[in-house]
């Protein structure tokens, strides 16, 4: 690292000197031009003499163009006397000029150093670089340290209500006095995890997965790990990289977990693999699908660290996450007897309701609406939702069609 610093500031230094002298000496040198011109008056006035002596031309001609010349050729001598005994530029303003241009050339050159480069660091080969990266890695934290980072609490999205966090608690409450009831730690993964409590989200997700056994899916997987992901603050530990190799193993093709793989690669120092990761599912993606938009805001970056500096993106239009519940949720309620969890159900619908009546929503919300509150029996609500719908789609054929395609699916379609 020394010598690094002591070449470059040699290769400063000789750079503002250069600079330096040119100002210093800088002038325009006329005097050859100058020279010439007295050498072409000298050639014109031996050729006037030899035409006289041969009488090409007259006597009093002859006279007369030499005294042209002579006259032509002390000017030029005259002027060549000015361009030698000029000063050039005025030395004090040059030199000045020279020093700031020295000093900006120097502390310009270790001021960028200091901001963009890595004082200190020593020069890394790419077999240094990828084996420091597995080294990082293997040593990165893991879940119970990345947790202690983040502080746990309820973060509730504005549509939760008191009473749906009440609701929350009194199923947290049935789930301990059933500890084998699968649809009810169902129901209370995805709660906690609206209410924004991932640790206590995972943690039923997790027995989820026991509950299931070799029955777990690639999506039950891919869930626990996702809930692990945000309760440790966007970082993908070693237990929850586990959990996505176990998604992959049961399905290559789970696109939640190879996009957290792809973010594993990114955040130790392989954005190698990362770009290869996210490139690969971006291409088999279709527009929609929920780990689109944080590929693609990741992966130019991605691929400028990777060395791929012409690379440019599939772009299929990223559709959001639906919020409130799937028909999944409402067919599971409807095998759940407590009321508590109905209730829960219907503030969850209710929510949903509210925000598309205030806020408005997509064709699919709306088919979503329909569809769960005719699933909870309320076919009154559901033909008033969907009348409302038809008359805020007016016009667009393509809303209209996935609103009567939820209808039907519903029961309550024409």
């Amino acid at each position: 690292m020394t010598l690094f610093l002591i070449i470059t500031a040699a290769l400063a230094a000789l750079v503002a000197a250069l600079l330096g002298v040119a100002l210093v000496r800088g002038r325009r040198d006329t005097r050859a031009g100058e020279a010439f011109d007295l050498q072409i008056y000298r050639d014109q006035l031996r050729e006037v003499e030899r035409d006289r002596k041969r009488g090409v031309i007259a006597e009093a001609e002859a006279e007369r163009l030499s005294t042209e010349i002579s006259r032509r050729l002390l000017a030029a001598d005259a002027r060549a006397g000015a361009a030698g005994d000029a000063s050039g530029q005025p030395k004090r303003l040059a030199l000045s000029t020279a020093i700031l241009i020295g000093a900006f050339v120097l502390g310009g050159a270790f001021a960028l150093y200091a901001t963009l480069g890595a004082p200190g660091y020593g020069d890394l080969g790419l077999k240094t670089r990828i084996a420091e990266a597995e080294t990082a890695r293997e040593t990165r934290p893991r879940q119970a340290e990345a947790e202690e980072q983040v502080p746990e609490g309820e973060d509730a999205s504005p549509e939760t209500t008191a009473e749906y966090r009440e609701l929350v608690q009194r199923l947290r409450g049935a789930v301990a006095e059933r500890p084998d009831d699968l649809q009810g730690f169902v129901l209370l993964a995805r709660s906690e995890a609206a209410l924004g409590n991932y640790r206590a989200a995972y943690q039923a997700q997790r027995r989820i997965i026991e509950l299931k056994g070799d029955e777990a899916t690639a999506e039950d997987y891919a869930d626990l790990g996702d809930m692990m992901v945000l309760a440790a603050g966007g970082y993908v530990s070693p237990e929850a990289e586990d959990v996505f190799d176990a998604a992959l193993a049961r399905d290559p093709e789970q696109g939640v977990a190879r996009y957290y793989a792809g973010l594993s690669y990114a955040q130790t120092g392989r954005p190698d693999r990362a770009f290869r990761i996210w490139d690969a599912l971006l291409r088999e993606s279709a527009a929609g699908d929920p780990w689109v938009d944080p590929v693609l805001q990741q992966i130019d970056t991605m691929a400028r660290r990777a060395g791929v500096n012409d690379y440019t993106p599939p772009t299929p239009e990223a559709g959001r996450a639906l919020p409130g519940p799937s028909a999944g949720d409402v067919e599971a309620a409807g095998e759940m007897t407590p009321e508590a969890r109905d209730q829960m159900i219907r503030g969850m619908v209710s929510g949903l309701a509210e925000r598309l009546a205030s806020e408005g929503g997509s064709a699919d919300e709306w088919g979503r609406l329909i569809f769960a509150y005719a699933r909870l029996g309320e076919a009154e609500r559901a033909m008033s939702i969907f009348a409302e719908a038809q008359e805020v789609f007016a016009g667009d054929d393509a809303a209209l069609r996935t609103i009567r395609e939820a209808a039907q699916g519903a029961g309550i379609g024409q």
